[in-house]
């Protein structure tokens, strides 16, 4: 079993993460996951609320949620995130700056990693002649990460008293290890328009399409072996041992996705207040599988909802994930609870969450855990 399995490991590894990330190939395709490594959110109170953040967004996160929103924000802030998905598996950081401008304006910069670290790679450890392990294929082993970078730069303008308006320009890096690599480049617009004590926000991601380009370095794909294929005359190729070609460069396009959001602040009593919110995404990159769709737009919706002691404590819950069908029929979706405080310069959150229709023994939980601090203005230090 393990001669027969052992050097398939490396370039089923290597494949799949080809097809996470649209499966790259020659020639322009529509890639239905190829920003994928985004779509999680960022700032554990918006993700308590299950996501459901797109017009109440109005502090630095808001350079992901809605850029519209980063321009309530009255003083510099610095913004961290940490996640750990599949029980350690997948690690997710974010950071940013946001600088008020003026009264009516703001700049923020963010930046996102998406990574997997320690993938083995069996390519050398593997004797093709024998059909089996090298004696020595412990020492051949190496690893390798596969990790997915963004970087965000948000602009946010006050229109009127009701209307705000803003824009993210950003650009993406993916890769895994040294064999491939590939870089993205696109834009965000969005708006929020605010009427009493409703909110409403739109965020067009990728307005202007993601083009990413994909490049494959064949040498790292090279085997170190000197054994020599003998219906050849030359040194055994990795297409040879393997059975598989080589995965090919190409270029893919991100669709644009349009998140639309709604939601409303109740004041309860002087001192506290209740909050609400509901948004959907519609994409059109053809996905059909467990959400609801018309062809090829497909609908992703989220629903959460606050409560605000004396503003300084608050409790969250809200719903993500909402699919149709799966092997347990109906609608299923993902809860989401959370809690945080916010003190006069430090906002500290935690959210919980797991994944719809599986367990926490398959998976793990999904704990995020995310700061704010707001600095002092120079003139009132």
């Amino acid at each position: 079993m393990l001669s027969c399995r052992f050097p398939r490991v490396f370039i089923l590894t290597v494949l799949l993460l080809f097809l996470m990330g649209g499966r790259p190939a020659n020639g322009q395709r529509i890639a239905k996951y190829g920003a994928d490594f985004l779509a999680g959110g960022v700032d554990a109170r918006a993700l308590g609320m299950g996501g459901a953040y797109v017009a109440h967004a109005s502090e630095i996160t808001a350079g992901y949620w809605n850029p519209a929103g980063l321009y309530h924000i009255s003083s510099t802030q610095v913004s961290y995130m940490h996640v750990s998905r599949f029980s350690g598996a997948v690690t997710f950081d974010y950071g940013g700056v946001a600088v008020p401008l003026d009264e009516r304006s703001a700049l923020g910069i963010s930046f996102f990693r998406s990574g997997v670290n320690d993938i083995v790679n069996t390519l050398n450890a593997w004797d093709p002649v024998l059909q089996q392990p090298r004696a020595n294929y412990e020492s051949l082993i190496t690893t390798f990460s596969a990790a997915d970078w963004a970087l965000f730069l948000s602009y946010s303008r006050k229109i009127n008293e009701r209307l705000s308006a803003g824009v993210n320009f950003k650009g993406i890096r993916r890769s895994i290890g040294d064999f491939a690599q590939a870089y993205g480049y696109s834009m965000d617009a969005g708006a929020q328009y605010r009427v009493g004590v409703y909110r409403f926000g739109v965020n067009i991601q990728d307005l202007s399409t993601m083009l990413q380009s994909w490049s494959v370095n064949r040498e790292e794909f090279q085997l170190n072996g000197d054994e020599i294929n003998p219906d050849t005359g030359q040194p055994y190729t990795f297409s040879e041992v393997f059975g598989q070609d080589l995965p090919q460069g190409g270029t893919e396009l991100v669709l644009p996705v349009v998140r639309l959001g709604s939601g409303a602040v109740w004041p309860v009593g002087d001192r506290h207040s209740a909050t609400a919110g509901f948004d959907v995404d519609v994409a059109f990159d053809g996905q059909r599988a467990f959400v609801p769709n018309m062809g090829d737009v497909s609908f992703h919706p989220r629903v959460g909802g606050a409560f605000n002691y004396a503003g300084v404590a608050e409790v969250r819950a809200g719903l993500q994930r909402i699919q149709t069908g799966g092997d347990l029929g109906g609608i299923t979706a993902s809860p989401t609870v959370g809690a945080g405080v916010r003190l006069d310069r430090i906002s500290l959150d935690l959210s919980f969450g797991d994944f719809v229709g599986i367990t926490a023994e398959d998976l793990g939980f999904t704990y995020r855990l995310s700061a704010i601090i707001r600095l002092q203005p120079p003139d009132q230090q």
